[in-house]
């Protein structure tokens, strides 16, 4: 634990203390791994996702994460809200609309007419490919192989158990991986708070006027803090089942409201179609780097979006895991790699899509809003819906318990990780752990070292996406062993 905390609380500092020296060293060493790397992590999370497939309808699908005859410990709607809450947070309700409308306003390819019928088009598709089942992959991928330890063998859940088979039990090396887990995800979920902040604060500008104070930042994360550590404290069972079921809800609530009272028959035709170009370019856009015109576009976007995947998978990956015990492996895949990225492209084509039909048909300037102020998407598009300023109001309501959700998950994982993985940690632990993302996400919005941190955050993108590799390999050396003792999940004679 002493090393994990003095690690965070070192880097917490120099953003805090030097906010734009620090960011700058940030942004230079991000630059430089998304630059040289860029084609590894593209390849990497490629590569996670035949592997994924493959392994799912193959022999070892049958092998349960638990022993033989268990069954999953929770239901299946609270299976998929708590995975919904913990691995898309906020983001989603932040980019759905943002996104889209980026994409539209600045083309992914620089033959399309800007704020075009194409452009919308390739916008609704590559919006698609970006929360799809891609980066829902690199999450599966570390769930599974910590959920096989930890459930199916025994063990504890810890990353470095995971990867036994391969680094074998060198304590320096494990010691390694485990701080560098705890220390990327207390940065990125300290920089998530702050960022959530920012926007809870926005929102409640554009609705009651109330200015976006540092005092009232301040006072946002102070009642976050107290939701989330009751959330925590309560349990597994309790507070982040209750939170997450009530997350998934109020989505859905929202998405039905918006897809009724919108152009429901756009929105469906984009759906259709942003889903066939999904698909047909699904390649294309994985492995789709410009070395020969140049340009940031994808190092910007694709790039970004799996360097910050690569570097949450061992938190998200270790709550996916805890909470998917008794699930085979072909039902562990399919529902994570299916179900929560079909429900984020269904929001994408709801919101975006009624966002790109009113800038096409309608005039409506929400492209050039997003494109100043990215915060702003989801509030202006409600300005084009009746009861706008109630849909506002559960909107920031939402984005509060999903930042909640994320950060209660976090104390629990967190605080299992410095307890050698111990899937029941020490309350004192959870407190400790909440309030050091509280402090760090409050402190570095009073310094202005928020992004700097986030950019931080993300350089751990590249040890873990080599880590990652290291874990299929794993994987299939822990699968051949255990098939021997399962008969049904035999591989084929040669």
């Amino acid at each position: 634990m002493l090393p994990s905390a003095a690690a965070v609380l070192a880097l917490a500092a120099a953003g805090a203390l030097w906010p734009e020296r620090f960011g700058a060293a940030a942004k230079q060493l991000l630059l430089a791994t998304t630059t040289n790397f860029g084609w590894f992590y593209l390849l990497t999370v490629f590569v996670i996702v035949v592997f994924l497939f493959v392994l799912a309808v193959g022999p070892y699908g049958r092998i349960r994460l638990g022993p033989e005859g268990s069954r999953p410990e929770f239901p299946f709607f609270t299976w998929i809200a708590m995975l919904y809450s913990a691995g898309f947070g906020a983001g989603l309700v932040f980019w759905g609309v943002a996104e889209p409308m980026s994409h539209f306003f600045t083309p992914p390819f620089q033959s399309l007419e800007a704020q075009s019928a194409p452009a919308a088009r390739v916008a609704m598709g590559y919006s698609f490919f970006h929360w799809g089942v891609s980066q829902w992959s690199v999450f599966a991928l570390a769930g599974l192989g910590i959920g096989f330890m930890q459930f199916r063998k025994g063990r504890d859940g810890l990353v470095s158990t995971a990867l036994e088979p391969v680094i074998g039990h060198r304590p320096v090396v494990r010691t390694m991986v485990d701080v560098l887990s705890v220390v990327a995800t207390v940065m990125g979920i300290a920089t998530s708070l702050g960022l959530g902040v920012l926007q809870i604060s926005g929102g409640l500008q554009s609705v009651a006027g109330w200015e976006g104070s540092l005092t009232l930042q301040l006072l946002i994360i102070a009642v976050m803090f107290a939701a989330y550590m009751l959330s925590s404290t309560t349990g597994l069972h309790r507070g982040i089942r209750w939170l997450s079921n009530v997350n998934l809800g109020l989505c859905l609530l929202l998405l039905a409201f918006v897809f009724a009272a919108g152009p429901t028959v756009f929105v469906l035709n984009a759906f259709t179609l942003a889903l066939g170009d999904y698909l047909s370019h699904f390649i294309e856009y994985s492995l789709r780097l410009t070395p020969y015109r140049g340009g940031n576009w994808v190092r910007d976007w694709t790039i970004f979006y799996w360097a910050w995947a690569i570097a949450w998978s061992p938190f998200v990956g270790a709550f996916v895991a805890r909470v998917s015990r008794g699930r085979t492996i072909r039902e562990f895949v399919f529902g994570v790699l299916i179900v929560p990225p079909l429900i984020a492209c269904v929001w994408i084509a709801t919101f975006g899509g009624m966002a790109l039909h009113e800038d096409l048909y309608n005039v409506a300037g929400i492209a050039a809003v997003v494109d100043k102020d990215v915060a702003l998407a989801l509030f202006t598009l409600y300005r084009h819906l009746p009861l706008g300023e109630l849909l506002s109001v559960l909107s920031i309501l939402l984005i509060f318990t999903f930042l909640v959700t994320s950060a209660d998950s976090a104390t629990y994982i967190l605080a299992g990780m410095v307890s050698g993985g111990n899937p029941d940690p020490r309350q004192a632990l959870k407190v400790f752990w909440g309030a050091m993302m509280s402090l760090i996400a409050g402190v570095l919005l009073a310094a202005g070292g928020l992004a700097s941190l986030q950019t931080a955050s993300l350089v751990a993108a590249l040890p873990f996406a080599g880590l990652l590799m290291l874990l299929m390999v794993a994987l299939v050396r822990l699968l051949r062993a255990e098939s021997l003792h399962v008969p049904h999940a035999r591989p084929p004679l040669r």
